[in-house]
């Protein structure tokens, strides 16, 4: 991909024109000015560069020069930013942006490149400023628009040589997300790529084995770990990691072998861990959980005291340490731990949750309770339901104690903090004593005070049958040292062996703290800790731009070689029992696993105002352990942006241990945990930030254009985000649709658009507007500001833009036209032409519907002969794309379809062994979707996979059916028993029944394609009309030459009541067809295609994947988006057809089977929304099941397309593949790589990548070995290079001759309309 080039010359020589009109003026000035010019010398180097050169060019020792060289540009090139009043090309601040990339100078980076993106309407096309903008937004945290930032450059270049940079990062990305599956294709893309990176390829295996780990495939993780110490000359640190995680995962995982042997294995692991690493403080943790696990009580202490000493204080550390003395019955000394743990991380649930147990024995009842709502109330409490039958059971029995438990206390503060020496304050003490006779007055009466306080607390240690002080409530607990205001949140403690808590009523035997997270059950070690985004909201318009050399990922993907560093400081010890969730509140918990511990630096703190001509601010920020917010402040070195390292810390005020405040060496790869809203995350739209300061206001205000001065304002200012997605989509199609001729625009939303001074603005749909004239507006989602101001659009190009050669051009002159392209021919490229963008997704449509109109009527038919059902209208009413859904009534009854033919009944009588998958779902209401404990609504859908037959899935159908029928009976007898209790059964019936749910299977995808086992079933669909068959010469699908199971052929699917299919489109935005065959009925949820972008929205903001997670919405926020549903009863024998590109979601009322399949109308609708989920896919690194090159190519072959417009976008598609495959066949024959004929063979499946899967069209790349074995792999020509550059351990492969191509591409032509030809 070409850079962004500059032209440093012509930058210069304006600079030097600039320079003699100021001369004239003041002559004074001259040779100020001229130490700014730039020499041809240098100019030739700072043309050479740009982003790709982050973390892989040297600003140190031999680099200094290039430092230097670069601080020179960035202050020439703001100097003639301010004589030129802003008025520069656009290339010039692009260029300006990867000089300050290069600098680590992060918000003048994005200043500048904000200033691109405004000026350049084809940014899009410039990979290198991608790549840049997503290495700003990465550092930012801001992980949303990083992945879009990344993806998209894999999408306009995927050869772009740092594409393993890219799939590590959004791995890492994808892992803080929880979408473990697209993390893993990452890190294995990342992997097999041998191009450098910041990370090396066993550092990359470790993060692949914890992520199996995470997603509790504990076996897959054992192995992969175990391999990964197989490895030579593997690196001390990740040796000591990897053997910690064994240790940890023998302790605390269902592993093959009895507690004992389990117990032992850990032990040898975490000792080994240590003689490789002895100052991990994390393992010598987990070795204390051991011990305490087998009762080794000594050693657990002394494994304690080795981790505070070494990571300094913890609050799991604390919390175990409380449980051991609680163990020993030394409750006083228990309490002094249990409040070290809780004020270290006032939300840390488990130490509350013991505390609690501690005042329960010691028949403290309401000091108990106490406990357990401040347990109650943290984030990390998985148990709440729980602790609230426990609360009420203790306030409900507190009256019945005996009154000789009763003791009068004192103020809670007083008495907790008059006898309560923290680790700290004891050290301190020591401190004082050994300088005694040095101390001023100050410090002899801190001296006395303390002496007084440790005699009072041995004194209350000593006391017999002792009362627990009262404990203080979250809001009393005050951090008394530095060193507690930001503990490391060290990892989880499972207490399965030893539980932090002792009391048989309520004791915490089953938790486990996962970073911030406290569940039940057993957990993984997230040793490698989990990242949380800042509390920062990108500039907008940065002035006065701050920096963060803290931020966390900095030491994990810098230009740093070291590795994996000694001595992990924070590891969370348990990952992923129970994975964060985004929270709807303000602070967002994204978790996500990677290796390493950052170094201290200090500490980094908010200014409370900006001083002109410092090159450097601060940003502020929140950090989070257990589960509690504190703030805490950073500062870092002052000095300007140009002399800043360029391999920036992370600090990590930690404050004294026992021994002493000592700094914490750190793994280059270690992800800190952050607090705090997520930047520009989209469902943090009214979320605010400290103003992010600029070294000079100025120049921040010359980067966002002359005039924009109202909008440098105060630093409560709202600022919005800057990327590409904040382009305004058309209400009816993604960006890049062969067919849509309608430009986009940027805009947050199609009807919130806004400039100011004529400056297009870089919103998107999810972040808020600008502050204007020092007013802030609500964030750009909000339904009820209407008075925005409009923005000056700037016109992306046309998704069918002119080019030079014309479609209608013959073969010959196409490739004649693409003989001397570049090599960007040669990537994998895409259908659509050169010039369209990235697809993103529709904005909602404008204007918003009115509320009354939310709830739509469903098209119905009502079929009552069979000549209704094979009305030519029925056809064409099905296919506009003004009809969702529409639900055709009655069909199997005039057509006389044998449905019996599909029952159960007869389905394990034909093939009782086939093969079902089976989805376990819990059984919800079907408007309503809850979490497993029944106390929030969400968007995640339960739906774990597995397999079965069709006999045993029938076993389980009608035993089903026989308990509810038992129920029913129950009821029934109930009722009668209880008739005058009728009103109260009447009104209790109504409400909703909130967890635990009842465990419901679903069989689901059973394939019906072998037309030998189920002849009578597929010939029976025979009967259909033409337009809803499986098979005919109208649907696209039958043009495919090959199977694709589910959509070319019929599946079944098995229901028992709740069953549900959760929300979706269907592949390749298809139209799908499905007949219900009873007995029961299913509801239907459908939502047209114009509002899939906003579903999108929904998706992002409930951290799920659209594509490929599992969703069931939420009717409530579609209702405030303004999003149409359709809802309807599908009874048995109704046909459903959902067309292209329609959402929706089902659930079973009733048992019943469905058959279904996709079908493909041979209009220009479909092909265009088939295209655009095609590329859609691409972006997003998901396989398109319908291979659309192949499918067009077939099309040509055997269609007649007499549509003008389905006929163009089929033959751009022909005329970009064709140029693709003679380019890259030249490039190769000019590389002097062979071409091996091929061909192809009948009913010939369309080829993958095996690597990225993206589609493979004529030319294979496969391997020797493969090759030889008859095996054909196939790679796509860009994984192949990243594989093996020169390609030497590849073959080439040729599917077709360049001559059939170019012949179906001549004989494609438009035919004539059936109307024209008649006349």
């Amino acid at each position: 991909m070409k850079s962004c080039g500059v032209s440093v010359a012509t930058a210069v020589a304006a600079f030097g024109d600039e320079g003699k009109k100021m001369a004239a003026v003041k002559p004074s000035s001259e040779t100020k000015e001229g130490s700014l010019s730039l020499t041809a010398e240098e100019s030739e180097t700072l043309s050479g560069l740009d982003s790709r050169l982050f973390g892989f060019v040297s600003l140190h020792e031999d680099g200094a020069r290039t430092k230097t060289l670069l601080v020179k540009a960035v202050r020439c090139y703001e100097s003639l930013i301010l004589k030129a009043e802003g008025k520069m090309e656009s290339e010039f601040f692009c260029q300006l942006g990867h000089f300050n990339l290069l600098l680590e100078d992060y918000p003048k980076a994005l200043s500048a490149y904000q200033r691109y993106y405004s000026l350049q309407s084809d940014y899009w096309k410039n990979a290198a400023f991608l790549y840049g903008l997503g290495l700003v937004y990465f550092y930012f945290n801001a992980f949303h628009w990083a992945i879009k930032a990344f993806q998209e450059v894999l999408y306009v270049d995927p050869s772009f040589c740092r594409a393993k940079e890219i799939h590590l990062r959004l791995g890492l990305m994808f892992k803080v997300n929880t979408d473990y599956e697209s993390s893993l294709k990452h890190f294995q893309l990342a992997l097999i790529d041998s191009n450098p990176c910041t990370l090396s390829s066993v550092e990359i295996q470790f993060h692949i084995a914890h992520l199996y780990e995470t997603q509790r495939k504990y076996h897959s993780a054992k192995e992969a770990y175990e391999q990964l110490l197989g490895t030579e000359n593997l690196p001390a640190q990740v040796k000591a990691t990897v053997l910690q995680q064994l240790g940890w995962m023998h302790h605390n995982m269902d592993l093959q072998g009895d507690k004992a042997t389990k117990e032992s294995y850990a032990i040898q692991y975490l000792q080994k861990s240590l003689e490789a690493d002895p100052n991990s403080g994390q393992s010598w943790y987990f070795l204390g959980r051991c011990y305490s696990s087998i009762g080794k009580v000594q050693d657990a202490f002394i494994s304690y005291r080795q981790s505070i000493d070494k990571s300094e204080a913890s609050a799991d550390t604390w919390c175990s340490i409380g449980v051991l003395y609680q163990q020993q019955n030394q409750p006083m000394d228990a309490l002094q731990a249990y409040i070290c743990a809780v004020q270290l991380d006032h939300g840390h649930a488990a130490a509350w949750m013991d505390l609690g147990t501690l005042y329960e024995s010691c028949n403290q009842p309401q000091d108990a309770i106490k406990c357990y709502l401040n347990a109650a109330r943290s984030k990390s409490c998985s148990n709440s339901s729980m602790l609230t039958g426990r609360i009420k059971f203790l306030q409900n029995s507190s009256e019945n104690w005996n009154s000789d438990h009763t003791v009068s206390h004192t103020s809670v503060q007083q008495q907790v903090h008059s006898w309560c020496l923290t680790p700290q304050k004891l050290q301190h003490l020591e401190q004082l004593r050994i300088n005694r006779d040095s101390l001023n007055p100050a410090q002899k009466l801190i001296l006395g005070q303390l002496e007084t306080q440790l005699v009072l607390m041995q004194q209350m240690r000593n006391r017999t049958n002792a009362v627990l002080p009262r404990v203080p409530s979250v809001s009393q607990l005050e951090v008394r040292s530095a060193c507690f205001e930001n503990p490391l949140s060290s990892g989880p403690f499972s207490a399965g062996d030893t539980p932090c808590g002792t009391s048989k009523t309520l004791g915490s035997t089953d938790t486990i703290l996962v970073g911030d997270n406290y569940i039940t059950g057993s957990g993984s070690n997230g040793n490698v800790p989990y990242l949380q985004q800042n509390t920062l909201t990108l500039p907008h318009n940065c002035t006065n731009l701050t920096s963060s050399t803290e931020e966390p990922w900095r030491k994990q993907l810098s230009n740093s070689t070291q590795g994996l560093h000694k001595d992990q400081s924070s590891h969370l010890a348990g990952s992923n029992d129970e994975q964060p969730s985004l929270s709807t509140g303000p602070a967002q918990y994204l978790q996500a696993a990677s290796t390493g511990i950052q170094k201290q630096t200090g500490h980094r703190m908010l200014p409370s105002s900006s001083t002109q001509g410092t090159a450097f601010n601060h940003l502020y920020s929140h950090i989070a352990t257990s589960g509690g917010q504190r703030g805490i402040t950073f500062t870092k070195d002052s000095t300007s942006s140009g002399s800043r390292s360029s391999v920036p810390e992370i600090s990590r005020h930690i404050g004294d241990t026992l021994n002493g405040c000592a700094s914490v060496k750190g793994l280059s790869n270690h992800v800190q945990q952050l607090m705090a809203e997520p930047v520009c995350s989209p469902n943090h739209g009214d979320s605010t930030s400290p103003n992010l300061i600029s070294y000079n206001p100025q120049i921040s205000t010359l980067l966002v254009g002359k005039g924009s001065d109202s909008m440098v304002t105060g630093a409560c200012d709202k600022v919005n985000n800057i990327h590409p997605e904040s382009h305004a989509k058309t209400n009816t199609s993604v960006a890049s649709s062969p067919s849509s001729v309608i430009p986009t625009t940027p805009s947050p939303k199609s009807t919130e658009q806004t400039t100011t001074h004529g400056i297009t603005s870089l919103n998107s749909a999810h972040i808020r507007l600008q502050t204007i004239n020092g007013e802030g507006l609500a964030n750009s989602r909000s339904s009820n500001k209407t008075d925005l101001p409009t923005i000056s659009h700037k016109t992306d190009h046309q998704i069918i833009p002119s080019v030079s050669v014309s479609i209608y051009s013959n073969s010959t002159e196409v490739l004649k036209a693409c003989r001397n392209l570049d090599k960007n021919g040669l990537s994998n490229g895409h259908i659509l032409l050169d010039k369209c963008p990235p697809p993103r997704p529709p904005s909602s449509p404008y204007p918003p519907l009115p509320k009354d109109k939310l709830n739509p009527p469903t098209p119905s038919i009502y079929l009552e002969n069979k000549r209704d059902a094979f009305f030519p209208p029925l056809h064409q009413f099905c296919i506009n794309p003004k009809n969702p859904v529409t639900v055709i009534r009655g069909l199997a009854g005039v057509l006389k379809l044998d449905l019996g033919l599909f029952s159960t009944k007869t389905l394990v009588e034909a093939n009782n062994e086939h093969k079902v998958e089976v989805r376990t779902q819990l059984l919800q209401p079907a408007d309503e979707n809850w979490d497993p404990t029944g106390t929030k609504k969400i968007w995640h859908c339960e739906s774990n996979r597995s397999h079965t037959t069709i006999a045993k899935y029938a076993q389980y159908q009608a035993s089903s059916f026989q308990e509810s029928l038992r129920e029913e009976n129950e009821k029934r007898m109930q009722h009668k028993e209880y008739s005058d209790n009728e009103s109260t059964c009447s009104d209790n019936s109504g409400k909703r029944r909130k967890g635990p749910f009842k465990t419901i299977k679903f069989g689901t995808n059973i394939d019906l394609s072998d037309g030998k086992k189920w002849k009578l079933q597929l010939h029976e669909l025979t009967k259909l009309p033409a337009f809803v068959r499986v098979v005919s010469a109208g649907n696209l699908l039958s043009h495919l030459g090959h199977t694709v199971l589910g959509m070319n052929t019929v599946q079944l699917y098995m229901k028992v009541p709740g069953s549900r299919t959760p929300g979706h489109q269907e592949n390749n935005n298809f139209c799908s067809v499905n007949i219900n065959i009873g007995p029961g009925d299913c509801e239907w949820f459908v939502v047209p295609e114009d509002y899939w972008g906003v579903l999108n929205d929904f998706c992002e903001k409930n951290n799920l994947n659209f594509l490929m997670s599992s969703w069931w919405p939420n009717l409530e926020d579609l209702y405030e988006a303004n999003v149409p549903v359709y809802r309807f009863i599908q009874r048995p024998g109704d046909l459903v057809w959902i067309n292209a590109g329609t959402v929706h979601w089902v659930q079973a009322v009733g048992w019943c089977n469905n058959i279904a399949w996709n079908v493909g109308p041979l209009t220009a609708c479909q092909y265009k929304l088939a295209v655009e989920r095609y590329e859609w896919n691409k972006l997003q690194s998901v396989k398109s099941v319908v291979p659309m090159v192949h499918l067009s190519w077939n099309m040509a072959r055997n269609i007649k397309v007499s549509d003008p417009k389905l006929f163009e976008m089929i033959k751009y598609c022909l005329m970009k593949i064709l140029k693709q495959c003679q380019t890259l066949r030249e490039a190769l024959i000019t590389a002097g790589k062979e071409v091996i004929w091929h061909g192809r063979t009948n009913h010939e499946p369309a080829h993958y990548c095996s690597i990225c899967e993206v589609e493979v069209f004529d030319l294979l790349f496969v391997t020797n070995e493969s090759n030889s074995q008859k095996t054909y792999i196939v790679h796509c020509h860009d994984c192949a290079r990243k594989t093996s550059g020169n390609l030497n351990n590849f073959v080439v492969l040729e599917e077709y001759k360049m001559e059939d191509l170019m012949q179906v591409y001549d004989q494609f032509t438009l035919a004539p309309s059936v109307s024209s030809s008649s006349s």
